[in-house]
């Protein structure tokens, strides 16, 4: 059985540890994407802090042309958080035939807000017989873990997710998204008041794919999807975080004063046809000496269940689903298949190849 062949776009902290998992999982890394004039040219091998492997960075204009050459049978994308920015590489994957998994946050169910985008994508990937998907952290810790826990539940009233990580980990863009190095009326005017609007409004921008969700108001939508609740109402909203003293981002190169937003706290409430509530909240910021990644679920009804984890590696999780979600992908139905279809996440022991 050949190898599945893998293209890496973006070549930031996550790519480092997608492409060495991806590599032990054996999967052979055939090109690497990036925009950056610094990394393009490179040997991924140099970015990954090892031994040479024979692949070059491609810049982002000539990608069409390498990905042509190279045949991938799937693209990790791994550059930013909401489905606009990262739709074009989609687009491409698709009109190529080329399978994608993106940890792109609103990706994971972008059905809810960005509803045009996601079907000329699907109705492009599926024209061309390949997938388009999202994954990443919340696919397990937002998603799989919190539908089994209510697979041991009689009857539920609400579902309360809150889950915090340093927006240090992941790269400028996400920071940028979360208000990072903003002042309080900066962040009010730049971010929070973008939710300060009707529903029908609301509604309005979705359908122009003009709306920013936060990352539960997409978790919330594949909850809903996968437990089979249908949405009545949902709305979201952003709260500046802050420090009582001066924190430095080595993200942004700069040193975040005391008062100012060291990141956000986004809250999203979702009411359902069937009476049950979500109410999810994710911190994301600038760590200060005693934070720590959390994770923490309720499933409040009969009887009540509380999961709680501490220091999860965020990132390295993030980028071992991406990876064991590969064999899922290549065989799941053509289009803009979201990961509540494809079944539960498990761990893959063997070269992936052997799943097929």
């Amino acid at each position: 059985m050949e190898k599945i062949k893998a293209v890496q776009f973006g070549t930031g902290k996550m790519a480092v540890y997608t492409m060495r998992y991806a590599m032990e999982k054996g999967i052979e890394v055939v090109g690497a994407i990036d925009i950056n004039p610094a990394i393009i040219g490179k040997d991924i091998g140099e970015i990954m802090g090892g031994e040479l492997k024979g692949v070059k960075v491609t810049a982002l204009e000539n990608a069409e042309e390498m990905l042509t050459n190279t045949k991938p049978d799937i693209a990790f994308v791994e550059t930013m958080s909401l489905l606009s920015d990262v739709g074009d590489a989609l687009l491409l994957c698709a009109k190529l035939g080329i399978n994608a998994i993106t940890t792109c946050e609103e990706a994971f169910y972008s059905w809810n807000s960005n509803p045009e985008l996601t079907k000329e994508i699907d109705v492009l990937a599926k024209q061309n017989h390949c997938t388009i998907t999202g994954s990443g952290y919340q696919d397990i810790f937002w998603g799989q873990l919190v539908t089994s826990m209510t697979g041991a539940t009689q009857k539920i009233t609400k579902i309360k997710g809150s889950s915090s990580y340093n927006v240090e980990d992941y790269g400028i863009a996400l920071a940028k998204a979360h208000g990072t190095g903003l002042t309080l009326e900066e962040f009010d005017k730049e971010v929070a008041a973008a939710d300060r609007i009707s529903e029908e409004d609301r509604r309005e921008m979705i359908q122009k794919g003009e709306y920013t969700p936060s990352y539960m108001w997409n978790v919330n939508g594949w909850l809903c999807s996968k437990l089979g609740l249908t949405v009545k109402s949902q709305t979201q909203k952003c709260v500046p975080q802050t420090h009582d003293g001066d924190i430095e981002s080595s993200t942004l190169g700069m040193v975040i004063k005391s008062g100012m937003a060291t990141g956000m706290s986004a809250v999203v409430t979702t009411e359902t046809e069937e009476g049950i509530t979500l109410e999810t909240e994710c911190i994301g910021k600038v760590y200060a000496k005693d934070d720590c990644d959390r994770n923490e679920w309720t499933i409040e009804g009969e009887p009540s269940t509380t999961m709680v984890i501490t220091r999860p590696a965020t990132v390295e999780l993030t980028c071992a689903t991406v990876v064991n979600r590969v064999p899922d992908v290549l065989k799941a139905e053509p289009g803009y298949v979201t990961t509540d279809q494809m079944g539960e996440l498990i761990f893959r022991g063997k070269s992936l190849e052997q799943y097929m």
